[in-house]
């Protein structure tokens, strides 16, 4: 680990300097899904710079109703469509 400062507003510090390792887990994981959620990083590599495993974190982010996949049900129905007609199913 390395530390890192930051200036934040004083209202703000109790929230983000955390003695429970659970909390500075969550944290953290917040701080790089910005990140994930833009292309920078992937689920996977944001995992291992977090020493999680990738499941436990996609299921971190499942728990605080952040989504693994970024997709409007229309698009879903399009891609299941799509895998449909490619099996040779009819849609």
């Amino acid at each position: 680990m390395t530390k890192v400062e930051i200036d934040v507003p004083e209202e703000i510090v109790p929230y983000i300097v955390l003695e429970d390792k659970d909390a500075q887990i969550i944290r953290n994981a917040m701080l790089v899904y910005p990140y994930i959620k833009s292309g920078v990083i992937s689920h996977g590599k944001a995992a291992e710079m977090l020493g999680l495993h990738k499941i436990d974190l996609i299921t971190l982010y499942g728990k605080l109703d952040l989504p693994y996949f970024d997709e409007t049900g229309e698009e879903l129905e399009e891609d299941l469509a799509v895998l449909k007609k490619l099996r040779g199913a009819t849609v």
